[in-house]
């Protein structure tokens, strides 16, 4: 995946990404990759962790791929459902990554005012990955979401919420669903042209 037209934002969820987190090891591995850094990882709040999306995203120079984790992965689809024609088509595709379900009842109260959960779909190549034992969102809930955002989805066996809790360092396995974005992104590019 080392396309040097393309830049790579990370897009964190609670409480960030520390250095084991297989966000951080792509962010190092991946060429042109940055990372959106938020004001407050602890109580985040809803309307400014959109705002530093859109401005990130604004920032750069070309096309961008999101690569979401829990939290962010809710970021993304309400910054998409805000954001004008031109932000929308500075991204080329994301790759969302255990959405954290701030909806369910046992969500935590500092997560609670992102929902509701924004359910346009992205306009723009998507791929969801769930896992069927995710504390923060049921495999369910993650089809119904992948259908809403328009995204491929993806649910894998036993993967927790795919971080380092539940085993996912450096999660070199999920290289291969970046790999089925671009595919979607290129597949997309050649239709339009």
């Amino acid at each position: 995946m080392r396309n040097e037209r393309i830049r790579y934002l990370i897009v964190p969820g609670w409480h960030g990404s520390d250095d084991a987190h297989w966000q951080s090891h792509w962010q190092r591995a991946l060429p042109n990759a940055a990372r959106v850094q938020q004001q407050d990882w602890i109580t985040p709040q809803h309307n400014d962790w959109v705002a530093e999306l859109d401005r990130e995203i604004r920032r750069e120079p070309g096309r961008v791929v999101l690569i979401a984790h829990s939290l962010g992965c809710i970021t993304v689809a309400s910054w998409a459902a805000r954001a004008d024609r031109r932000a929308l088509a500075q991204v080329a595709g994301a790759l969302l990554v255990a959405p954290a379900d701030v909806e369910r009842e046992t969500c935590h109260e500092a997560l609670r005012n992102f929902a509701p959960i924004a359910a346009q779909s992205l306009p723009f190549p998507a791929v969801l990955v769930g896992s069927d034992n995710d504390a923060a969102c049921s495999p369910q809930r993650a089809l119904i979401l992948g259908r809403a955002w328009g995204s491929e989805t993806v649910i894998l066996p036993s993967a927790g919420h795919i971080n380092v809790k539940s085993g996912h360092g450096a999660w070199e396995s999920g290289y291969r669903h970046l790999y089925r974005l671009q595919y979607l992104i290129d597949q997309q590019s050649r239709q339009r042209a």
